[in-house]
Parts: structure tokens; sequence; C-alpha cells
């Protein structure tokens, strides 16, 4: 084991930046050593140009990670959209938290609809990881809580209505998509303003 580690390092390096560069610089001492110029002392100058080009050498850069892009990740958060409006067709709400459940879904469905809108999401990290959060986490754990919170307040009646804390945590959700809509669309209209300025600019 320890020799397949040994070998494969030494198979790295050989391909590695510093080994060619002071290969390179080693072949020129060769050179001089050919030519007469390095003298009885050749071996101390190919060995020396050879560590002087392994040293300048630029490091090896290891490859960054294979990570997918925005708009690969929005496509997979579609895809648990779906999933979610799948299982939310299955909860029985009461009529005025299932109105405020619609709003903040039709809202992600809006963001999340292929196209320029979701163009713009797909630049906004921060956005994206909003949006994910809120389809793979929130909604489905403030549903879930509430469906056997509800179970519970049947059995035992006389504690706050686990609606109440379900619609709490969906004007939260609703405010936080709200703000991110409000922050794509102030991107836009920055984007337009600096055109227009170019275009001022580019006139005179």
């Amino acid at each position: 084991m320890a020799t397949n580690r040994l070998v494969g390092r030494l198979g790295t390096y050989l391909e590695s930046r510093k080994n060619i560069t002071g290969s390179v610089c080693g072949l020129l001492g060769l050179v001089l050593t050919f030519t007469g110029v390095a003298g009885p002392y050749w071996p101390v100058v190919v060995l020396g140009l050879y560590g002087a080009g392994a040293l300048i050498a630029p490091p090896q850069r290891p490859a960054l990670p294979d990570f997918p892009d925005p708009s690969a990740q929005l496509t997979e958060i579609r895809a648990d959209f779906t999933k979610l409006q799948d299982y939310l067709s299955d909860v029985d709400l009461p009529p005025a938290t299932a109105t405020r459940l619609r709003t903040l879904t039709d809202l992600l469905d809006a963001l999340l609809d292929p196209g320029w809108v979701a163009e713009i999401l797909a630049g906004d990290p921060e956005g994206v990881h909003t949006v994910s959060r809120a389809v793979r986490q929130d909604i489905p754990e403030a549903v879930d809580t509430f469906v056997r919170t509800r179970w519970w307040h049947r059995m035992t009646p006389g504690q706050d209505p686990p609606e109440h804390h379900l619609e709490r945590q969906l004007t939260v959700l609703n405010e936080e998509a709200q703000r991110l809509a409000t922050a794509l669309r102030e991107t836009e209209a920055r984007r337009q303003e600096s055109h227009t300025r170019y275009l001022e600019d580019r006139s005179q």
C-alpha cells in the first residue's frame, strides 16, 4: 500500500510543473557543458539549474471541485418543487391558511419558471439558497408539523390552534420570498439604468 502511494506521488511529481521546469533548466546546463562553459563542475551546474528551475516553477494547483452551476441547481429545485406541490395537494388545510400557502407557492413557481426570471435568480447564489431552503426544508417542515400538532390539538383541546403557528410561519416565508423578488427586480432596474447611462455617455 505504501509502495503504491510512493509510486503515485513519484508519477505525479514527474508530470508536475516543477519537474518539467527543472528538467528544462537542467538541459540548459547540459548545453553549457557541451559548449565548454560549465567546465569540470558540470554536474553541479546541471543539478543547480535543475533545482533553481524547480524552485521558480509555479506550484501545482489542484483542480477545483466540479460543483453544479446555478442553472443546474434550479433544475433540481424545480423537480423538488413539483414533489412538494404533490405533497401539499394531499394536505387538508383551513381555507385562510391554504390561501396564504398558495400565495407563497405561486411566487416560488414564478421565480422557478424557466425563462429570464430564473436566469436572474441563477445569478444570485443567496437567492438560489433561499428558494432551495423554502422548497426543501421550510415549507414541508412547517406543514408536516402542523399536521402532527393538529392531531394532538384534537386530543387535548384548549391550546393555541396549530394553524395560527402555521400562518405565522407562512407569513415569514412570504415576506422572505417577496424580499427576494424585490431584490431581483432592483437588480434588473439597476441594469436598465446602467444601460441608459452607457447610451447617454456614448452619444456625447
